[in-house]
């Protein structure tokens, strides 16, 4: 399987499916900007060091022994069985991945396609069915629509696991096709933001945030949805759009909007930014609100009085809110199932402290604004190593 991987990885990297892509950024169901470094990101993963690493980290390596009260007892990890992969649409190659993961572990897998992949993920696994044909009896393929409850319904029946990917009304449609005793690995949406508590190199640092909110589109649960300001005053916040919104502006005409930017959602962003201009109207005259929104040319800046973390407006549009240090874990805690990534912009000498109290807080990674949705070798996903979800372990006793 890690060997298949390699190969699969030089194919990516030699432009295998570039064309395929090619099709899928021009058609706009993937982002077309930067479009080889996210190939490179991808194909990052597929590394022998990478897969190598994590069998080690995640499961030991080798099966473990070990004494047992009457004799010697070996204990050994096996696959969970078959796994169900229902994969979600929102991040480009993820059906693969969910699948590699599960052939990593030695499982059956089922795949679910997401609506939105129109094909690329099918033609990426039967290359590396052509690289290594001993994995074909481990791989299912279904192009079966959600609303098809009795075929999802006997997929589930054959599966000892389900891998689920996406928000809650998905994680819940599982729920119930799911057999008594099948193991639900959720892989839910989470959320992101950005945590200002002063600057190390303000100019870059800010930059960084810019470029990352527009390059991500905001759709990834590593992505930056709002951006707290270490501060109970309105004013700071005011000021603070006033500055960003620039950064904000060469980020968005740098990298265009683009991809799954489609019509369809464009339309609705129209609809919620007028919606918010009725709002300003009504509100005019009062003090309560404290909303003010800042536009530039595909993004914006809305500050809120309120400092709730909450899905921003996507695209390049972004929430910016208060919240002192001191409230830090009172506000978070109640977030507390929806926390990924936070990005730490701040002074060196704050940086440990509010570290310490981030990760208290339950975030799962604590990144550099500009590096919230990079990948590196060995990561946890949403703070556990998944690849221990899809085995279960089996103590043997041994003869003496």
């Amino acid at each position: 399987m890690i060997a298949a991987a390699a190969v699969l990885r030089d194919k990516i990297l030699a432009g295998g499916f570039d064309k395929r892509i090619g099709e899928l950024a021009d058609s706009g169901l993937l982002g077309s900007e930067n479009l080889r470094e996210q190939i490179e990101q991808a194909a990052a993963l597929l590394k022998r060091e990478h897969l190598e690493y994590r069998l080690q980290s995640e499961l030991g390596g080798k099966a473990l022994e070990q004494s047992g009260f009457q004799g010697r007892i070996r204990t050994r990890i096996m696959p969970l069985g078959t796994l169900f992969h229902i994969a979600a649409g929102n991040m480009d190659g993820l059906p693969v991945y969910s699948v590699l993961e599960g052939l990593l572990t030695g499982n059956v897998n089922i795949l679910k396609l997401p609506q939105a992949d129109r094909g690329l993920s099918v033609e990426i696994l039967l290359e590396l069915l052509k690289i290594e044909p001993g994995l074909s009896p481990y791989l299912y393929v279904f192009d079966t629509p959600s609303e098809d409850v009795e075929a999802m319904r006997r997929m589930a029946d054959m599966s000892d696991g389900i891998v689920v990917w996406g928000g809650d009304e998905a994680v819940r449609a599982v729920r119930r096709l799911a057999a008594p005793g099948a193991k639900l690995i959720e892989w839910g949406h989470k959320l992101g933001f950005a945590y200002l508590s002063g600057y190390e190199d303000k100019e870059r640092e800010l930059e960084a945030l810019a470029e990352h909110i527009v390059k991500t589109k905001q759709l990834l649960c590593s992505s930056c949805q709002v951006i707290y300001i270490d501060t109970e005053d309105m004013d700071d916040l005011y000021a603070f759009c006033r500055e960003f919104l620039p950064y904000l502006q060469r980020a968005a005409d740098k990298y265009a909007q683009t991809g799954q930017d489609t019509v369809g959602t464009r339309a609705e962003l129209s609809l919620r930014r007028y919606s918010d201009e009725l709002d300003k109207i009504f509100d005019a005259k009062s003090s309560k609100t404290g909303r003010r929104v800042w536009y530039g040319r595909g993004c914006s800046l809305t500050a809120m009085k309120d400092s709730a973390l909450e899905c921003s407006y996507l695209f390049g549009n972004c929430l910016v809110k208060r919240l002192p240090r001191g409230r830090l874990m009172e506000q978070l805690r109640r977030h507390k199932g929806m926390l990924q990534t936070a990005g730490l912009i701040c002074s060196g000498e704050r940086r440990a402290g509010l570290t310490d109290i981030l990760a208290a807080c339950g975030l799962t990674r604590i990144m550099r604004a500009g590096s919230m949705s990079d990948t590196f070798i060995g990561e946890a996903h949403d703070g556990e190593y998944a690849l221990r979800r899809y085995v279960r372990v089996v103590d043997i006793e041994q003869n003496e």
